[in-house]
């Protein structure tokens, strides 16, 4: 276990910073982001849009002084890309605001303590959400806990579980794991698995997410991994777009744990009962809009018979949960309303996700509205529906 990652804090120059201006000044203020904008239309103020926040980074970045509410606004964004989807000048607002953040944090701005305190648990305990070390691996299914080898068993295929599956959606762990073995696919699990390190990079704190993200691809590399495979949609955007950005390509390659059910399928290694009955799909935002991953749950969900209760916002527009980017963490409330759409907009009693931060907050937003929702991540689906 990594725990009291020694970090040097240092200033990361990895933005560019004029072409972001220059980018910001095509807006033409048509307002299209406004009206998909999550935080806007759930507190209804203007100043939690992606075209106000686009005029706060303006003034950031030309050295003008902002206000502590300004800055609260950039660290609201969710990130989670709908006002790309829309704006007709096609500009990556949500970059823009990802990598404002990394400015915030030189200029000693951000991130807000709360963002703090979940930094420091990380390091501390080598997870995003105040886990147990000792009790990391209490997912692992009872039937394998003995014969588990970890890195003992040498393989290049890493199954990386991840902070939430590891802690809080436990069945997306556990679930993953028993359809690989059942499979036969060849892998490892880490003994010692320390955070993907998206929390810090999503609060602009590159030279801690850089310091975790080198430790990993260090124990990768030591260990010999070519494939990761992960049930975390933000582990997912973490391994495949912030390491490379940070390292330049790495040695390894990351699959969502959907991808690799839905080649095994055709493989014919996996085989899956006829459920026939409806199912909602909520479309994750880290691996629907940001990675284009739309078909390969519906192709599972399809081969197990179900019928697809689309929402009306789906793939590309699909709703937030509103969880991402730290924002449950530091406004639990806001992102209630945001997933409430989610929820309210569901005629299933079952709703689907690949994204176990989207389940955990999707469970307590149903919770909350003493609804009888089953809300569950696509691998416990097919491990329940497997025919062995």
């Amino acid at each position: 276990m990594l725990k009291r990652l020694k970090v040097i804090v240092e200033k990361e120059n990895i933005i560019n910073k004029k072409q972001m201006l220059e980018d910001i000044s095509t807006c033409t203020e048509c307002e299209a982001c406004i009206d998909v904008c999550c935080t806007y239309y759930s507190t209804e103020n203007r100043l939690y849009s992606p075209l106000v926040r686009l005029q706060i980074i303006n003034e950031l970045l030309n050295e003008k002084e902002i206000t502590q509410d300004e800055i609260q606004s950039i660290y609201y964004c969710t990130e989670c890309g709908r006002c790309e989807v829309v704006c007709p000048e096609e500009i990556k607002i949500s970059t823009i605001i990802a990598d404002s953040k990394i400015e915030l944090v030189n200029k000693g701005l951000g991130p807000l303590a709360k963002h703090n305190v979940i930094i420091n648990g990380i390091l501390e305990k080598g997870n995003s959400v105040n886990g147990d070390p000792e009790k990391r691996l209490d997912w692992i299914p009872e039937e394998f806990r003995d014969s588990e080898k970890f890195e003992d068993h040498p393989s290049d295929t890493l199954l990386y579980v991840g902070c939430l599956p590891s802690f809080l959606v436990k069945e997306s762990a556990s679930a993953s794991y028993k359809l690989l073995k059942k499979a036969g696919v060849d892998f490892m699990i880490l003994k010692d698995e320390f955070c993907c390190g998206i929390y810090p990079f999503n609060c602009g704190k590159i030279d801690i997410a850089k310091r975790i993200f080198e430790e990993n691809i260090n124990k990768f590399k030591k260990l010999g991994i070519k494939r990761i495979i992960v049930p975390c949609a933000g582990c997912y955007r973490c391994f495949s777009t912030y390491y490379p950005r940070l390292f330049g390509e790495t040695d390894f390659k990351v699959f969502h744990i959907a991808q690799i059910i839905r080649d095994l399928i055709k493989e014919g290694k996996i085989k899956l009962k006829k459920v026939g009955h409806t199912f909602t799909f909520h479309d994750s935002c880290r691996l629907g809009r940001k990675a284009g991953l739309y078909g390969e749950p519906r192709e599972i969900l399809s081969e197990c018979g179900i019928i697809i209760d689309e929402l009306s916002q789906n793939r590309e527009n699909a709703y937030c949960c509103g969880a991402g980017s730290g924002v449950r963490s530091i406004d639990k409330e806001l992102s209630r309303k945001i997933g409430t759409e989610i929820i309210k907009e569901s005629k299933s009693e079952n709703i689907i996700s690949s994204c176990p931060f989207c389940i955990f907050n999707l469970r307590y937003i149903a919770h909350k509205m003493n609804l009888d929702k089953k809300i569950q991540h696509i691998s416990n689906l097919v491990i329940n529906n497997i025919i062995d």
